[in-house]
C-alpha cells in the first residue's frame, strides 16, 4: 500500500520580504533611540559608528538630565491626569452614545441622521478649528488640564461612538429582552449586562484614546499656552533651540515618555484584539 504523498509547504516569499523590511521599519528607530539615548555628546559624530555604534558606557545621565530639563514628575503628572481623565470619561460617554445609535439607526431615520452627523466629524481638520476654540475657552476660562480634555473627548468622539456602534451588532438584543423581563429597567440593563460584555471595545478605545492624548502636542500647546502648565511632550520641545537639537537628552526623554503606553498596552492587549476584530470590523 503506497503512502500518500504529502505536498511540500511553498514559502510565500513575498509575505516573508514584506514581514521583514515592516520589521526593520518598525525597530530600528527604537534601535536608533535607545543607542543614542545612552551615548554621551562626544560619541555622537557624523560616521556610521557614531550614529549606530554602541556606546561605549552604559549610563543613565542623559536621562537623569532630561527628566530634569523636562520637570518630568511635574509634567508626567499632567499628562496622567488629562490621559486617564480623557479615557475614563470618553468611554462613559462613546459607549452611551454608541449603545444608543447601534440599537436605534436600523429603525428610525433620526437616529441614523444624528449617527452620520457624529461620523462627519472625522472630515474636520483641527486647524479650522484651533482660533475659534482659543478664544472660546479662554473666554470660558477652559484654559488648563479640564479644557484640553473636554477637547478631547470631543475630537475622538467620532471614531469612537461608530467603533461601540459596530459593536453592538455582535450583542445579540435577546440579552436585553431577558434582562428586563427579569424586572430591570433600561439604565439597570445597560450598565449591568451591556456595559460589561463590552470590554474588548473598552480596551481598544482606551489604548487609541491614550496614544492620541499621551504624544499629542497641539491641543495643549493652544490651550494652556502662557498658563505654566506643560504636558510631557509640550516640555520635551526644551531640547530643540535655534542652535540645534540635544538628540540625547531628547531621546532619553522620549523612551522615558515610551514606557507608560507599552504598560498599558501589554496589559489590554488581549481585550485590543478581541475589540478590534469583533467591532472595528463589523461595524
Amino acid at each position: 500500500m503506497t503512502k500518500p504523498i504529502k505536498p511540500k509547504k511553498q514559502t510565500n516569499w513575498l509575505m516573508t520580504i514584506v514581514l521583514c523590511l515592516g520589521t526593520v521599519t518598525v525597530f530600528f528607530p527604537l534601535y536608533m533611540a535607545l543607542v543614542i539615548a545612552f551615548k554621551k555628546p562626544s560619541e555622537m559624530t557624523n560616521s556610521v559608528q557614531g550614529a549606530l555604534g554602541f556606546p561605549k558606557e552604559l549610563g543613565f545621565d542623559n536621562f537623569a538630565k532630561a527628566m530634569e530639563v523636562t520637570d518630568f514628575w511635574n509634567t508626567l503628572g499632567n499628562s496622567l491626569l488629562i490621559t486617564i481623565s480623557t479615557i475614563v470619561l470618553g468611554i462613559i460617554v462613546y459607549s452611551l452614545v454608541g449603545y444608543v445609535l447601534g440599537r436605534t439607526t436600523a429603525k428610525s431615520k433620526h437616529f441614523k441622521l444624528i449617527y452620520l452627523y457624529i461620523i462627519s466629524g472625522m472630515f474636520v481638520p483641527f486647524a479650522i478649528l484651533m482660533m475659534p476654540l482659543v478664544k472660546e475657552t479662554a473666554q470660558l476660562h477652559l484654559g488648563n488640564q479640564l479644557g484640553v480634555i473636554l477637547l478631547y473627548l470631543v475630537f475622538y468622539m467620532p471614531m469612537n461612538v461608530m467603533l461601540y456602534a459596530g459593536y453592538m451588532k455582535n450583542i445579540p438584543e435577546v440579552m436585553e429582552e431577558a434582562s428586563m423581563v427579569d424586572g430591570a429597567s433600561t439604565w439597570k440593563t445597560y450598565w449591568k449586562v451591556i456595559f460589561p460584555m463590552m470590554k474588548p471595545m473598552h480596551a481598544t478605545v482606551a489604548i487609541m484614546t491614550a496614544l492620541g492624548t499621551w504624544n499629542d502636542v497641539m491641543t495643549p500647546l493652544v490651550i494652556m499656552s502662557g498658563t505654566g502648565i506643560n504636558t510631557l511632550p509640550i516640555a520635551q520641545l526644551n531640547f530643540q533651540t535655534a542652535f540645534g537639537t540635544n538628540y540625547n537628552l531628547a531621546f532619553a526623554s522620549y523612551i522615558l515618555s515610551l514606557i507608560p503606553m507599552l504598560i498599558f498596552y501589554v496589559v489590554c492587549q488581549k481585550q485590543i484584539l478581541n475589540g478590534v476584530a469583533n467591532g472595528a470590523v463589523k461595524g
